[in-house]
C-alpha cells in the first residue's frame, strides 16, 4: 500500500529527522524519528525526499504522490508513475504542446515561407523562439549532452542561497552547433533551461579540406582562433584519418559540428569548462568569419524574408497554431 517515503527535513541536520509516508488513498501515516539517513534507505525504501516541514506540506506531497495527472484529470501527468488514473475529462494525459509564434520570423516559419535554416543564416536573422529550431529538426535527430552542471552560490540578507549551472551542447553532426546555459534552483530546471538557450544559439560550422578537394569536407576550412577568459583555443586543418588530436570536450564539440579531422592548440586556465567550451566554439563560429579566395566571385544577392514578405506580415491575421512534437530532453 505504500508509495514513497518522505524524510523532512535538512539534509545536514545532525538531530533526529520526522518521517511519514504516504500511502494509495493520500493518508500521511507518521513514523518514529530516525537519526541515520542510510539506515532509513536500507530498511524502509530508496524514495527520499527532504523538505522542511509544514501544516501544507503532507497534503501537497500526497496529491503528488499519484503522479500530478492523476487527481481529478489535473495536470500533465509527469512525475513518478506519471500517467495516472485520475477522474474527470483528463484522466492525467498530457496535454499537446502547440506553438504560436511571436515574432516575425516564427510566423514566416510557421506558414512555410522559409525552408531552411541556411535563409536565416544567410541573412542573419536573429532567433528568439526554440520553436523554429524544432520545426526544422525532427524529434531525435538533433542531439543534446549536459556538458558540466556545478552548484554556485550568492549570500543574501536572508543567507546564502544555492542555485546550479548548467551548460548544454546541441548539434546535428552535420554542420550545426549551439552551446547554452542556464543557472535554477533545481538540476531539472537548469537543463531544459541550457537546451532553450543552445537551440537560440544555434550556429552553422563551416568545414573544408586538408589538401585535395575529394570526397566530403572533414575538417576546418583554416586555421581559426578563439577565446574566453584566459583560455584561448586555436583549430587547424588536419588531413583525411588524423581523427580529432584535443581533449575531450573538443572531441565531443568536433562531433557534435560534424568535424572529423582537426589539430588543436589551446592555453590559459583550460581545466574550466565552461571557457574552454565557449573558446571552442567562437573558434568553430569564426570559420564563418573569412572570406576566403573561392568565396570571391559575384554573387546575386537575394531580399531579405522580411522585406519580400512585408506585405503578408503586414496584415493584421492571428497566427496560425499547429501542434508541435515535444523535442527530447
Amino acid at each position: 500500500m505504500t508509495l514513497q517515503v518522505f524524510v523532512v527535513g535538512e539534509k545536514l541536520t545532525p538531530g533526529p529527522l520526522d518521517v511519514f509516508l504516504v500511502t494509495e488513498d493520500h493518508q500521511v501515516v507518521d513514523l518514529p524519528p530516525v537519526r541515520h539517513q542510510a539506515k532509513l534507505s536500507c530498511d524502509i525504501g530508496r524514495w527520499l525526499f527532504f523538505r522542511v516541514r509544514t501544516p501544507a506540506v503532507p497534503q501537497r506531497i500526497a496529491k503528488g504522490a499519484m503522479g500530478g495527472g492523476g487527481d481529478f484529470g489535473k495536470g500533465k501527468g509527469k512525475g513518478k508513475k506519471g500517467k495516472g488514473k485520475g477522474k474527470g475529462k483528463g484522466k492525467g494525459k498530457q496535454e499537446e504542446k502547440q506553438w504560436a509564434p511571436m515574432t516575425k520570423l516564427g510566423r514566416l516559419v510557421n506558414d512555410g515561407k522559409i525552408q531552411n535554416l541556411e535563409e536565416i543564416y544567410l541573412h542573419s536573422l536573429p532567433i528568439k523562439e526554440p520553436e523554429i529550431i524544432d520545426h526544422f529538426y525532427p524529434p531525435g535527430s538533433l542531439k543534446d549532452e549536459v556538458l558540466k552542471i556545478h552548484p554556485v552560490q550568492k549570500m543574501t540578507s536572508a543567507g546564502q542561497t544555492n542555485r546550479f549551472v548548467c551548460y548544454v551542447l546541441v548539434g546535428d553532426t552535420n554542420g550545426h552547433i549551439g552551446l547554452g546555459s542556464k543557472c535554477a534552483k533545481e538540476v531539472a530546471t537548469a537543463i531544459r533551461g541550457g537546451i532553450i538557450a543552445a537551440k537560440l544559439n544555434l550556429i552553422p560550422v563551416r568545414r573544408g579540406f586538408w589538401g585535395n578537394r575529394i570526397g566530403l569536407p572533414h575538417t576546418v576550412p583554416m586555421k581559426v582562433h578563439g577565446k574566453c577568459g584566459s583560455v584561448r583555443c586555436r583549430l587547424i586543418p588536419a588531413p583525411r584519418g588524423s581523427g580529432i588530436v584535443g581533449s575531450p570536450v573538443m572531441k565531443k564539440m568536433m562531433a557534435f559540428a560534424g568535424i572529423s579531422d582537426c589539430f588543436t592548440c589551446s592555453c590559459g586556465h583550460t581545466r574550466t569548462t565552461a571557457n574552454f567550451a565557449k573558446a571552442t566554439f567562437e573558434a568553430l563560429k569564426a570559420t564563418y568569419g573569412y572570406l576566403t579566395p573561392d568565396l570571391w566571385k559575384p554573387t546575386n544577392h537575394c531580399k531579405s524574408p522580411f522585406q519580400e514578405w512585408s506585405d503578408w506580415l503586414s496584415q493584421s491575421q492571428k497566427a496560425r497554431i499547429i501542434p508541435v512534437v515535444d523535442a527530447a530532453y
